[in-house]
């Protein structure tokens, strides 16, 4: 795997708004927000992209989710969220190292785009 910027964020190369960290993830603000609360959970190994993941990542990857909710909990998102994983060109991922993004603060629509 290439180095990513979100490698230098977790080697603190690059400065970001953490707000969350444990031993297999890293939480912090996305610098061009599409909604009111928009925060990337990415785990520390380094996986490009879910097509890359592999059966010893299962608990990795339940791991990413349940932080999440736990996040969205944190920043008082009660109505509900969104997560997305986009994966490769077509899925509109432009960053290679596996990151689900979580959306809220205000109604979502549907479909994304």
């Amino acid at each position: 795997m290439t180095d990513t910027l979100f490698s230098k964020i977790i080697r603190r190369e690059i400065p970001a708004d953490i707000v969350y960290e444990d031993d297999l993830c890293l939480a912090f603000r996305d610098i061009t927000p599409q909604a009111p609360v928009h925060i990337l959970v990415i785990p520390k190994k380094p996986i490009p992209k879910l097509a890359d993941a592999t059966p010893e990542d299962c608990e990795l990857l339940g791991h990413l989710l349940l932080t999440v909710k736990e996040i969205a909990a944190s920043e008082g998102l009660t109505n509900g969220y969104r997560t997305v994983i986009n994966t490769g060109n077509d899925g509109g991922q432009t960053v290679y190292h596996l990151h689900v993004h979580l959306l809220g603060g205000r109604s979502l629509s549907w479909p994304p785009g």
